[in-house]
């Protein structure tokens, strides 16, 4: 079972605090994108550079997908969404390097849905109000409120057990594939463990690569789509006051 949780990394106060290796690469994966942005974003010119272009295109995209799934009236989160989609997809494919995806441990994935919470809320109260949002949690009819607000809970809960559950079902996956690969080597007495270096390729091009970019894509629409439905469906026209 400890096989499967963070390494930890710094443990202060007799171990009451830790630093695991999931905040490490975390903050690994936030300077990296903070200083690619940075140098993309340096002389920037009218005519632009190759390495402008890129993030033109790159920044483009991001507002492009937001409207298109948010509408227009949200592009505000067209940031927000950008950066939770590049976190995602550099923090998931860890496993490319040999280290240990962020997503993969709990605490990360959840820290990440209750951001998404907190927008969700904080986009339906600035559409309709806060009375308008009380009065949408008693809607239909009043008695319902217990069962909207458990509603409004499970939404980042299953977010975050989502992602989680699939990016540790590929560390899981693969860390079986490289055992089972390395006792078969032992066994025919290989001095080369040809096997774990030849075999999990295409295993690990999946989990590592494409299995990762499809979970923060996922992960990114969902949010959108929990965010829009709140200030969209509930919040009607005064979501597009607010504009």
């Amino acid at each position: 079972m400890h096989a499967l949780e963070p390494k930890i990394i710094i443990a202060l106060n007799y171990g009451q605090f830790v630093i695991t290796e999931t905040v490490i690469f975390g903050w690994i994966t936030a300077a990296a994108i903070a200083v690619l942005a940075l140098w993309m974003a340096k002389g920037l010119k009218r005519l632009p550079t190759k390495k402008q272009a890129v993030a033109e295109l790159i920044v483009e995209f991001m507002y492009d997908m937001t409207q298109k799934t948010m509408g227009a009236h949200n592009i505000r989160f067209a940031p927000y969404i950008g950066t939770i989609f590049l976190f995602l997809l550099l923090g998931n494919s860890l496993g490319l390097f040999g280290l240990r995806p962020i997503t993969a441990d709990v605490n990360m994935t959840f820290a990440l849905a209750l951001m998404t919470f907190y927008l969700i809320h904080y986009g339906s109260i600035r559409a309709m109000g806060l009375k308008g949002k009380l009065k949408h949690m008693c809607e239909p009819v009043p008695f319902m409120l217990p069962l909207n607000i458990l509603e409004a809970i499970t939404k980042p809960v299953s977010l975050g057990f989502r992602l989680f559950g699939n990016i540790l079902a590929g560390v899981v996956v693969m860390g079986l594939l490289f055992t089972a690969l390395g006792g078969l080597s032992n066994m025919l007495s290989l001095k080369i463990p040809i096997f774990q270096a030849v075999l999990p390729l295409p295993a690990g091009l999946f989990f590592d690569l494409f299995h990762p970019m499809v979970q923060a894509y996922v992960f990114t629409m969902l949010t959108m789509v929990f965010i829009s439905l709140e200030i969209v469906v509930h919040g009607d026209k005064e979501g597009e006051h607010h504009s």
